[in-house]
């Protein structure tokens, strides 16, 4: 900590092993995660609306996505549960971003296994180019080009 009170000074060995998703359907967000964008199943616990699948790029040991019932832990009222429902079937809950070399393949292969597009290619006026997606559970998938 410096004479301001401010902590200095980094923490080194920590990366991001996962993120989580909420999904209201497991076979249907897996089938997303799987089949569409082509992720490898890493893990796969619970069963029914209690089910957790771990996925993650198959060419890739980086971080995974939990894909998660998000009502169940028991600390949730069920205003919250309600709130979470409603937030999730706008697609304002969840959101992860994923990057690759080649946006225009990678959505002409995603529209033609049948993603929901939110948005086609674009260059975004913050020097981004992009394309948007949404999963059966109405996470919004954006996917950036790396330059």
């Amino acid at each position: 900590m410096d004479t301001t009170g401010t902590i200095t000074g980094t923490i080194t060995g920590i990366a991001i092993h996962s993120t989580f998703l909420p999904h209201e359907d497991a076979e249907a967000s897996l089938t997303f995660y799987r089949d569409v964008l082509g992720f490898e199943v890493r893990n796969d616990v619970g069963s029914g609306r209690m089910r957790w699948i771990t996925v993650a790029p198959a060419d890739a040991d980086g971080p995974s996505i939990v894909l998660y019932p998000p009502g169940a832990d028991p600390g949730i009222t069920d205003d919250e549960r309600r709130t979470i429902a409603e937030m999730m079937a706008k697609g304002t809950y969840g959101i992860i971003v994923l990057a690759t070399k080649d946006l225009d393949g990678a959505f002409a292969a995603l529209t033609s296994r049948g993603a929901e597009v939110v948005q086609e290619p674009i260059e975004q006026p913050y020097g981004i180019r992009d394309c948007a997606f949404r999963d059966p559970a109405g996470n919004l998938v954006r996917i950036n080009q790396v330059r």
